[in-house]
Parts: C-alpha cells; sequence; structure tokens
C-alpha cells in the first residue's frame, strides 16, 4: 500500500490472476506447470511469470534460507514469536528466503550496549526481542527510581546492579534462549568480536558532545558503532561510525570546533561540572521510547546488512515539536580515524550537496558525503 515498498504487477489477464494465487508456497515448479495447464495457460508462460515475480522481489522461498533458516523453522514457538519482523523483511530483501536467512542470521550476532538508563536499557530489550542472539549491557551504579521504563528496567530492579538489570531485561524480551558461547572468550567492554556497539550514555554531556577517546579502541580495532541518547528535551540517533568510512566523534568535535572556536572551552565547562551535583537530568519518558525505538531500528538496518541514514549523521527531534532531522557528521582531515582521507581517494573531484535541514552544520574543510549513501565496503569488521 505505502509507496516505499508498493508494486503494481500487470496488465494482468483473468487466468494468470487466479494462478497467482497458487503460489502460497504448497506447489514446487513442476506442480505449478501441471496447474497452468490445467488452467489453459500458454506453455512457457508459468516459468516465464515466476521468472519475472522473481526479478521483482516478489516470490519467496518457503524452504529457503539455509541450515540457519530450516533450524529456526524448526522452533515454531519462536517463529511465531517473530513473524511480524519476518514479514517486514520480507519487504526490504528481494532474493527467494533471504527474509528468514536473514531472520536467522541475527541468532549469530553479539551486539553490547554502553548505558542502561532509560534509552540504553529499552534499546537492548528492543534487540533481543527482534532476534539478536547477544546482546550485553555495560554499565556501572545501581538502578535508580528514574531509570524504570516500560520496556527496559522494571520496577523490581530497582536498587540491583544496573548492567546485571538491563541484561536480565534482554533476556526475558528475547524469543529464545542466546546461542552457547565459548567460557573462554573475553568479555571486557574494549573488547573485538561485537557486530554493532551501541553508546548509549546516561549523561546529557556525553549524549550532546560524545567523547572521541572514549572511542578510540573502537576505531583501532574497525568496530561499527552508532550514538543514541536524550540530552535535556532533544532525542539523538546517530551517527553510525563505520571506521575509517564515515565521521566517527572525533570527526563531530573537529567540525564544531571549526565553526565555534569557543567549543573546546565549553565542553570542557560542561564535563567538569557534570559531576559536582546528584541531580536527575531531564528524559522525557515518550521522547526516551521513541529515541529507542528508532535507534534499534537503525541499527537493526545496519545487522540485517543495509546502510541506515544514520550512517554519518545524527538525526535529532526536540520536544515539544519532535520534529526530526538530521545533522551530517562530515569526516574531518585533522581526525586520525582516517575517513577524510579514504574520501578523497574515491571522490577526489566529486562536488557533493548537502541534504536541505543540513546546511547550517557545513563544514569549512572536509570531503563530503552523503549519509544515506549504499554501504561502504572498507576496514571496518563484517557484521556477521
Amino acid at each position: 500500500m505505502t509507496p516505499a515498498h508498493a508494486m503494481t504487477v500487470g496488465p494482468m489477464d483473468t487466468a494468470t490472476g487466479s494462478f497467482l494465487d497458487l503460489l502460497n508456497g504448497t506447489r514446487g515448479p513442476e506442480l505449478l506447470r501441471e496447474e497452468g495447464r490445467r488452467m489453459d495457460l500458454p506453455d512457457g508462460h508459468v516459468d516465464g511469470l515466476v521468472r519475472r515475480l522473481a526479478r521483482a522481489g516478489l516470490l519467496d522461498d518457503a524452504k529457503g534460507g539455509g541450515p540457519a533458516a530450516d533450524a529456526l523453522r524448526g522452533k515454531k514457538e519462536v517463529l511465531d514469536r517473530l513473524r511480524p519482523d519476518l514479514a517486514s523483511l520480507s519487504l526490504t530483501t528481494s532474493e527467494p528466503g533471504g527474509a528468514i536467512d536473514r531472520l536467522a542470521a541475527r541468532r549469530s550476532l553479539r551486539v553490547q550496549v554502553r548505558g542502561a538508563g532509560r534509552v540504553g536499557a529499552m534499546v537492548a530489550s528492543l534487540l533481543s526481542g527482534a532476534g539478536v542472539g547477544e546482546v550485553d549491557v555495560r554499565d556501572v551504579g545501581r538502578v535508580e527510581p528514574w531509570d524504570v521504563a516500560p520496556g527496559g528496567l522494571p520496577t523490581e530492579a530497582i536498587g540491583d546492579r544496573r548492567d546485571e538489570a538491563a541484561r536480565r531485561a534482554a533476556r526475558r524480551a528475547a524469543p529464545d534462549r542466546p546461542p552457547r558461547r565459548d567460557p573462554r572468550s573475553t568479555s571486557s567492554e574494549d573488547s573485538t568480536g561485537h557486530s554493532l556497539v551501541i553508546i548509549a550514555p546516561r549523561d546529557d554531556v556525553a549524549v550532546h558532545a560524545p567523547s572521541p577517546s572514549a572511542a578510540e579502541p573502537l576505531i583501532t580495532s574497525g568496530t561499527p558503532h552508532l550514538y543514541v541518547g536524550v540530552v535535556e528535551g532533544t532525542g539523538v540517533v546517530g551517527p553510525l561510525v563505520l571506521p575509517g568510512e564515515t565521521g566517527c566523534a572525533g570527526c563531530l568535535d573537529q567540525g564544531r570546533a571549526d565553526r565555534d572556536p569557543t567549543w573546546p572551552r565549553l565542553v570542557a565547562q560542561w564535563r567538569s561540572g557534570s559531576g559536582k551535583t546528584r541531580q536527575v537530568p531531564p528524559c522525557d519518558l515518550a521522547l526516551a521510547a521513541s529515541v529507542a525505538g528508532l535507534a534499534a531500528a537503525h541499527a537493526l538496518t545496519f545487522l540485517d546488512g543495509h546502510a541506515p541514514s544514520s550512517a554519518g549523521a545524527r538525526w535529532e527531534a526536540s520536544l515539544p515539536g519532535l520534529s526530526w532531522h538530521a545533522r551530517p557528521v562530515w569526516a574531518h582531515p585533522a581526525c586520525l580515524c582516517g575517513a577524510a582521507e579514504k574520501g578523497e581517494r574515491e571522490h577526489p573531484s566529486e562536488e557533493e550537496e548537502s541534504h536541505e535541514t543540513m546546511a547550517e552544520q557545513r563544514p569549512s574543510k572536509e570531503s563530503r558525503r552523503t549519509a544515506d549513501t549504499k554501504r561502504p565496503a572498507g576496514t571496518w569488521r563484517a557484521h556477521v
């Protein structure tokens, strides 16, 4: 129905239209040809129709997807939990069996969420509920009453360790037990091996001005990471950083300093004062839920093999208007992440235009890259 995924098939005669009802996964090619002959369809009409529908991405394979998909089909209760997700994936995959293949592949993925406040805990539960096999959560301290949120940390977790409570919530949301892991594998925060790391700090300064040094191990190891959070009355999703390919926290910081020479001093003041008073920061519950949902959707888009619009951009919405807009995070030539250098090699003379809502964030010197380009091949680690 919607323009994003709608497709019109035609022209269509009555017999062919009736034949389409038979493409329901219960008949193989031979039986379909036999049905076509019974309906007096011309020779070769069935095979040609099937080929055209397959090229258009309108056919699925009821037995496709490989061994992992077969294992998922064998777990009826698990698959029933995930059927809405499977139906959604069928809209964005064109190859027969591709939807269940991607859904089954989620089980082998490892995602780490750093931060277990209102936003981070919800993101972890959403990813776990969507079939991601292992969702780890890292944070410090204990659950406070204001950390509690529907879909995140429950009331009974108040007083418990924040990271353990968030991991329990994620496990409860999962449709299946996570796969067994090698007990010898490391569990340190900066370890490699994660398909994606989501940085969801509870500190609003860290949301507004993420620390470049905190992400250095992720840049070095080539680990994709996504920033998300709420600062005052503004929700933020992005950037999704593909190390060496798209702008990172260092690029964001350098670009801001280019536009405002007082920026480093402002950040230093904010950080020096953030821990002096124990004050509950603003975090509207509904805004936190919408941010968590959008962040999880962007994360799943990436994990499923696509490039979300948060790659190299920050999506922001502020109360009370809640109009989402993107601000690009341009690769900066002074940043050591190398994204600007790679951009110059790939686009030595290309003049790219920014999105109309991003004009005010244009930097002085960068290789400009659109935030919604197809996912580039580079040095960051594969997601499976």
